[in-house]
């Protein structure tokens, strides 16, 4: 990823800039909200407008109103993951301190987010690449990029604090960003696992060891 690190750039590219949203689209988040819950638990792959609207209670040809294809649906429920996750991990993260400061922050950002229990699976992110199994295509190409653009933001964050001389000079930008999504999804999956919210602090502990820096 080249440039700057802006929450627009984990946007998937068809969806504009954030508006006031009216009652229509209010409804449709609300669908899609349901839509995320449920592809973090059966799959995104076996996300379909009838075992939606199931799930809903709501007829399928009022969910087709919304949604004309299964891909149509998966696509916008991965959009709206995408929405969410940027309110409320990416924003934070960029209006930290740069540097070491956003470094620290979009771990934080994480971890809340997962205290939150937006998804009964955790991170949606990490339940929709574990558990799609539909060949190469737009819904994995659009989750697949997702993902993709989230490392390279970490990877950002941690090249400038090495810029500034808030990592030891030696730091590999690349490895620290792979280490810290690693413990940020080793914390998503304990927590999913165990239900013990202790974990979250213990994955806290190990990102400041990490980053060198204090305990809040």
């Amino acid at each position: 990823m080249t440039g700057a690190w802006t929450h627009d750039s984990l946007r998937p590219r068809a969806e504009g800039p954030l508006r006031p949203r009216a009652d229509g689209e209010r409804t449709r988040d609300a669908i899609l909200r349901a839509a995320a819950t449920l592809a973090t638990v059966d799959g995104l792959d076996r996300l379909s407008i009838g075992n939606l609207a199931d799930f809903l209670g709501m007829s399928k040809s009022g969910l087709s109103a919304h949604f004309g294809s299964k891909q149509e649906l998966q696509l916008a429920t991965v959009t709206e993951a995408a929405r969410i996750f940027d309110e409320e991990v990416v924003r934070p993260a960029l209006a930290a301190p740069t540097g070491l400061g956003q470094l620290t922050a979009v771990c934080e950002a994480f971890f809340e987010h997962l205290e939150r229990h937006i998804y009964p699976s955790g991170c949606f992110w990490a339940s929709a690449i574990l558990k799609i199994s539909t060949p190469p295509g737009p819904v994995k190409d659009l989750v697949a990029g997702f993902q993709a653009r989230f490392g390279d933001l970490i990877r950002g964050f941690a090249a400038a604090a090495l810029a500034r001389r808030e990592l030891p000079a030696g730091e590999d930008p690349d490895r620290l960003a792979f280490e810290l999504n690693g413990i940020m999804l080793a914390a998503d999956t304990n927590l999913v696992v165990h239900h013990d919210p202790a974990v979250l602090d213990l994955a806290r502990q190990i990102v400041h060891q990490r980053l060198g820096v204090s305990e809040r």
